[in-house]
């Protein structure tokens, strides 16, 4: 077995949803499980949300849509999907288009749609001049029974940063939807806009639902906001190799770096292949037995190195190397000294990384 791994506390996340459906207060809770419930694993994680406070999960494709569908009785919304595609039963929809909007309408099987509205991300989402053409549309088929339209959603640019005024454009954009999608005659009863940032700091557009994803993980979604949330995810690496070194030898390729001093370097079998970005070298921190050491050299497809200096610890060939998580640096510190946000930290082990898991299940 390659020593590599990534060690997921379903307790904290069931922690983490609590804290969650708690600040929802009255609205409805959506767990965002996309990408593989953000590399966590969606069978294990999905089951511990929804006995936890999950009323409902949303992803991103339709293939992410049939897993959850397998492990849970609760609506399943998907909103990243082409045309083309062969659509599932039993899966509610987010349509982001008029085009997305009329093959629902055309398909024979009646479904729960959510109609995605562009209030200012200019991604996915109706535009406003469309919206009244949209909307008489969308009750014109649910009043002929082929489609239930759920509500409206959309999604936020910039809560991460609870100062920017682009939040309150965007919130009264959707409002005005709102209410041009009920002087069409839809009932719109579940609209949401929050992610995982607006959750935690606008309480105001929390509107019949939320919608959170990365703070199910344990990641804060605005630095320097503590919510007593619990980071599930630890990625952890074994000491292949403990090499000595001279003064002015190097390591690695290109000889990026050479040794200060007499001393010693520990390789780890974790590289680019595994999702160790080349863009992080330079930035790891690596804990072992306690002790922080600095990755050296360059990032390869299988290894990285890190200096030891004398080695006074006595680390050793066996010895558990944690790349972040519990007992190391955070995914957040991680991604703040490589220039990257937390999302992509724990979505990046993939390649050889065994996951395990630990607490609830």
């Amino acid at each position: 077995m390659f020593p590599l791994r990534t060690t997921i506390d379903l307790g904290a996340i069931a922690h983490n949803t609590r804290r969650l459906k708690e600040q929802a207060g009255e609205a409805k809770l959506m767990c965002v499980v996309k990408a593989d419930a953000y590399n966590h694993g969606v069978e294990k994680c999905v089951p511990v949300m929804d006995r936890n406070g999950a009323d409902a999960f949303g992803v991103a494709t339709l293939a992410e849509a049939r897993r959850v569908r397998e492990v849970t009785q609760k609506p399943v919304l998907a909103w990243l999907w082409s045309i083309h595609e062969e659509l599932p039963e039993g899966i509610d929809l987010g349509a982001p288009s008029v085009a997305h909007l009329q093959l629902l309408i055309d398909e024979p099987t009646h479904r729960t749609v959510y109609l995605m509205v562009d209030t200012g991300m200019h991604r996915s989402g109706i535009d406003e001049p469309e919206w009244e053409a949209a909307f008489k549309m969308a009750f014109e088929a649910e009043q002929a029974g082929k489609i239930e339209v759920a509500g409206l959603m959309t999604h936020l640019a910039c809560a991460d940063n609870p100062v920017d005024p682009y939040t309150d454009f965007q919130a009264e954009n959707f409002r005005k939807a709102i209410e041009a999608a009920r002087a069409a005659g839809l009932r719109v009863e579940r609209n949401h806009m929050a992610n995982s940032p607006a959750t935690w700091t606008r309480k105001d557009l929390h509107f019949d639902m939320v919608r959170p994803g990365v703070s199910l993980y344990g990641l804060e979604p605005v630095a320097g906001i503590d919510h007593d949330l619990k980071p599930a995810m630890t990625w952890v690496g074994q000491v292949i190799a403990v090499k000595p070194m001279k003064q002015g030898e190097v390591t690695s390729y290109a000889r990026t770096w050479e040794a200060p001093e007499d001393g010693y370097t520990a390789v780890i079998p974790a590289g680019y292949a595994d999702g160790v970005h080349r863009s992080w070298q330079g930035a790891l921190e690596i804990a072992i037995n306690g002790q922080t050491y600095t990755q050296v050299g360059r990032v390869s497809m299988d290894q990285i190195v890190v200096w030891l200096g004398a080695n006074e610890d006595n680390v050793q060939a066996g010895d558990e190397a944690i790349i972040f998580g519990a007992g190391g640096r955070s995914a957040t510190d991680l991604a703040k000294a490589a220039g990257t946000i937390n999302y992509e930290v724990v979505c990046a082990p993939e390649g050889r990384t065994l996951r395990t898991y630990v607490g609830e299940e």
